[in-house]
């Protein structure tokens, strides 16, 4: 029996890099893993290398910027395998055309990398948070970034969306901390 087992992990942007590490840990400590990602190929590839650890991940594929799609996969956690106990917010992007300062930066770029990085982060809490109160309480994990703290020139959107992120993270953890539910986190970087 490893540490997670019997809980129910999601993680977005779970197929590759950092989500990828996040969602075999898990697995290998015995969670159920909802890996969340757009990415088919690396979420058919992290369901086989899982295969053999003591929990199991199961990909569900979509964009977590849509609230349907934050929707489905928590439905889909809580009706398949029982509930959310652990969401890692991981998700982002962060494209080598991005690179541009703030007034030659097309607005739907602006606005693609703030749905991903940030607004997924919310509609993915609020969803999850419904369950976590539900069941007494859960964790909340969100990949920030330093560049959420200090930047650096041409990424105006990301270092926004990452600052976005610590700053929903602080007050969700104020909002829910007496519903037994732990938001935090983490920069890379």
């Amino acid at each position: 029996m490893g540490r997670f087992s019997e809980q129910v992990v999601i993680v977005t942007g779970g197929a590759k890099g950092i989500g990828r590490g996040i969602c075999l840990a898990f697995a290998e400590a015995g969670a159920v893993v909802v890996c969340a990602d757009v990415d088919d190929a690396a979420g058919k590839d992290i369901v086989s290398e899982a295969a053999s650890l003591d929990g199991a991940i199961y990909f569900r594929s979509g964009d977590v910027s849509q609230d349907a799609v934050c929707a489905d996969l928590v439905d889909y956690a809580v009706s398949d395998h029982g509930g959310v106990h652990v969401l890692c917010n991981n998700v982002g992007i962060q494209p080598t055309n991005s690179y541009l300062p703030a007034h030659e930066m097309p607005v739907d770029m602006w606005e693609r990398i703030i749905d991903v990085n940030l607004k997924s982060t919310f509609l993915m809490s609020r969803r999850a948070i419904l369950e976590m109160k539900k069941q007494g309480g859960g964790v909340i994990v969100t990949t920030a970034s330093v560049q959420g703290l200090q930047s650096a020139k041409s990424v105006p959107a990301y270092a926004a969306s990452k600052g976005g992120q610590l700053s929903l993270t602080r007050q969700l953890a104020l909002e829910y901390a007496e519903d037994n539910i732990r938001v935090l986190a983490v920069n890379p970087g």
